[in-house]
């Protein structure tokens, strides 16, 4: 009986112990983390179709293109200039106004910090070091933006200015309103141009290990090389090139970004969620 006893512990022992044969490849994701992938892949299909970055500047765009067609019958066909502009849309039509101001460029950040934990998930053990740095400048970059962007603290001035009784009143909250206008201001070197640069930085990181790691495709790598690589021109070009420059390159490398960042992001959710449904952690590719 105790001879019994002692060979089946033996047999389990033996069945536990790990192949000695069997190499772990230090590139695939951790399937543990199908939860993040997920939530990464869902947080990349919302932000391409739903809460892109730049909405207002797409709505003037519409605005402008369907004008004759009356598809877009209200709100303003050019950006606003001044305090008392924002203040009069934002009464008029607060969602157009809040639109122009970026407010939905908030959630689309807080979407690319998802996304970002789904990519450090997938591709840690590709290149540890380098996913870490480009996740802390990505969430540097974000937390910047939510400090900087200034939509709901205008829309406050703008509903103070209504209910103002007097012009003094009426006046402080414009110079007030003058002010956040000054450092939110998407044209200038500001808060919200270094937070687009550090995001944009960490894409181009992140692109270059997909590159390497076997995870995601080759065309996704290249794409998102390209993305951020156009998308890097907006802020060089705000800090390097000439005023009278500045317009072009930074509406061709906008336009350019926006389009190779459509195709990263499906391309990022496709296999992100083929990771968090247990689909194969490698891509195998043909020589």
């Amino acid at each position: 009986m105790i001879r019994h006893t002692t060979i089946e512990a033996k047999e389990e022992t033996r069945v536990s112990r790990p192949e000695p044969n069997r190499v772990h490849d230090p590139n695939t994701p951790d399937s543990h983390w199908s939860s993040l992938y997920k939530v990464g892949g869902v947080a990349a299909l919302i932000a391409v179709l739903i809460f892109r970055r730049w909405l207002g500047v797409e709505f003037l765009l519409f605005r402008a293109m369907f004008r004759a067609m009356g598809i877009i019958r209200s709100g303003p066909r050019t950006m606003p200039s001044s305090a008392i502009d924002w203040f009069a849309l934002l009464q008029t039509n607060r969602l157009v106004g809040l639109t122009l101001l970026n407010v939905f460029d908030v959630v689309n950040y807080l979407l690319v910090g998802l996304i970002f934990l789904g990519l450090y998930a997938a591709l840690r053990r590709a290149n540890r070091s380098y996913m870490t740095l480009a996740t802390a400048l990505g969430f540097v970059g974000i937390a910047v933006y939510l400090a900087s962007n200034q939509a709901f603290s205008i829309l406050s001035l703008s509903d103070q200015y209504a209910a103002a009784t007097t012009d003094a009143q009426r006046s402080i909250l414009l110079a007030a309103g003058q002010a956040l206008l000054a450092t939110s201001n998407p044209n200038a070197l500001g808060p919200s141009t270094i937070a687009f640069f550090l995001v944009t930085l960490a894409g181009l990181i992140i692109s270059a290990v997909m590159l390497k790691s076997g995870v995601f495709s080759k065309a996704t790598a290249y794409t998102g090389l390209l993305a951020n690589i156009f998308g890097l021109g907006y802020p060089l070009g705000e800090a390097l090139a000439p005023k009278t420059a500045v317009v072009p390159i930074v509406g061709i490398s906008l336009a350019a970004s926006a389009c190779f960042l459509v195709f990263w992001y499906i391309g990022i959710a496709r296999r992100l969620l083929q990771l968090g449904y247990g689909k194969p952690e490698r891509i195998v590719r043909k020589e």
